[in-house]
């Protein structure tokens, strides 16, 4: 079965619905696990101003499964977020599309695999691994200038801005720095924050090269400022200065706690990075996890996260002074598993791997209007139903022939219905492995195997030797996704055609 869909005439998408649920029942009885009912595409009704919610997207960055203080696997302290999990819905299956930055960031403007929308590897320049400080004219015709997400894909802010939406960005932008890349050529009418990978959070430079932008320009107004401030002091301008009347749509991609793009002072060229900077964080946030016995770079790590959560709860603060936020529709979660700090217990692995613990992330989703509060729901959705879910509680449609890989989760956030998500499939460079149903297959260089996630969410007990029959279904349809993936209308920059 896939969960990919092809937007068209209602004639078409009612056919396609019924290929797809016979397909689905036949093909998972084989399987021996259960059918869910087939992801639907619904078609949007039109919408008044009144009716039509904000949006609030904020994505950290590196964030581990278990680092909220709600879990309480840690003494990691997230209040706003646990206050935000008490008011809404809390995700324990949520998946992103990519185990790493930037194509993680292209499928969630996107909704679309990463191998589809053509940015399905990172765009970074590979000299930081040896120590290397740009110069500006080198900078220039680097990688990280001059690849970017292809200026013919869709993003969330260009389907928003149909509905009327005003659309801002204010964090890690990652989707290219060439101007024909920058948010506001994207659909947004407002950025401060910066184009690549990652920056040092005092100096807003990465490996010797000033990176936070103003729009379309770069801007050193606020060097010595702590980035997550600077990112929070430019999402309240923005809400400040958009009208009562008109619905917004904030997109909030933190920098933390990802690891600051620096080197301390001993580096060398030709030392692979071994000292580098780490996680930075105010010192106010990082003392109080010394007191308590936690190691300095796991201090400085909890610091990020603190200090970030205290900025989240500054952003809900002025959504509800507005007297917006029961009407704003507020998702948070990571961009891709943690990088190892404290570990991701009880999942195995971490940020690149192909393992749970970089690919399944925490989540929560609020909506006082609309959604229940306090629930903590194992519904599996995935960063790929965001565009179809924001497109239909907007009111816009879906443009005829745009191939989507999610649907309008919304009825499952609100207890009506299961997920319909059946599968989801993954690729890093040689790195592969696909989930369907309860079953995960993994193939990569830091182990694999067949996995049952139903009683095995560490993916301890490889079951290749006893059931050979599904991971060989699996493998199957791994093959069948990379056909598909080749025979998708080709995009770049990776993509050679």
């Amino acid at each position: 079965m896939t969960t990919l869909f092809q937007w068209g005439s209602p004639l078409r998408r009612t056919i396609a619905r019924s290929a797809i649920a016979i397909a689905a029942i036949l093909w998972f009885t084989s399987l021996e696990f259960p059918p869910q009912c087939c992801a639907q595409a619904t078609v949007p009704t039109a919408a008044t101003a009144s009716d039509r919610p904000n949006i609030l997207l904020i994505v950290s960055d590196d964030q581990g499964y278990p680092d909220l203080g709600c879990i309480g696997s840690k003494p990691i302290r997230t209040p706003n977020l646990d206050r935000l999990a008490e008011q809404g819905v809390r995700l324990t299956q949520f998946y992103v599309a990519w185990p790493a930055c930037t194509p993680s960031r292209s499928a969630i403007l996107t909704g679309r695999y990463p191998q589809r929308n053509g940015l399905y590897d990172m765009v970074r320049n590979d000299m930081v691994n040896y120590a290397h400080q740009y110069q500006w004219e080198e900078y220039l015709v680097s990688p990280e200038m001059t690849l970017g997400l292809d200026p013919k894909e869709i993003t969330l802010a260009d389907q928003l801005r149909k509905a009327g939406y005003r659309c801002g960005v204010f964090g890690k932008w990652d989707m290219g720095q060439a101007r024909r890349y920058l948010p506001l050529q994207r659909g947004f009418d407002a950025f401060y924050g910066h184009g690549n990978n990652g920056i040092d959070y005092f100096t807003h430079e990465r490996y010797g090269v000033h990176s936070i932008f103003r729009d379309n320009d770069r801007t050193k107004d606020d060097v010595g400022v702590y980035a997550t401030e600077l990112f929070t002091r430019e999402a309240l301008r923005f809400l400040e200065q958009t009208p009562a009347e008109k619905p917004w749509f904030l997109y909030l991609p933190y920098n933390a706690p990802h690891s600051a793009s620096a080197f301390g002072s001993d580096s060398t060229p030709g030392s692979r990075g071994k000292d580098r900077v780490g996680v930075q964080a105010p010192e106010e946030d990082v003392q109080p996890y010394l007191e308590i016995g936690v190691p300095p770079p796991l201090a400085n790590y909890y610091g990020a996260v603190t200090h970030m959560d205290t900025q989240i709860g500054r952003i809900l603060s002025a959504i509800r002074e507005r007297g917006e936020l029961d009407n704003t529709f507020v998702i948070f979660f990571s961009d891709n598993g943690g990088s190892g700090n404290g570990g991701n217990a009880p999942l195995r692995g971490s940020k690149s791997q192909m393992f749970e613990g970089g690919l399944r992330v925490p989540a929560i989703v609020s909506w006082p209007a609309k959604l229940p509060a306090g629930v903590v729901s194992d519904a599996w959705l995935t960063s790929l139903e965001l565009f179809p879910t924001l497109s239909e509680i907007a009111g816009v449609g879906i443009d005829d022939g745009l191939v989507l890989d999610g649907f309008d989760m919304l009825p499952v956030l609100e207890g009506k219905i299961d997920s319909p998500r059946n599968e989801m499939v993954w690729k890093r460079r040689g790195d592969v492995a696909i989930r369907v149903g309860k079953w995960k297959w993994i193939d990569s260089q830091r182990g694999g195997g067949l996995f049952n996630l139903s009683t095995d969410v560490g993916e301890t007990k490889d079951l290749t030797e006893r059931r050979p029959e599904v991971a060989k279904r699996l493998q199957n349809r791994l093959g069948q996704w990379l056909e598909e993936m080749d025979r998708a209308e080709p995009r770049g920059p990776f993509r050679d055609y």
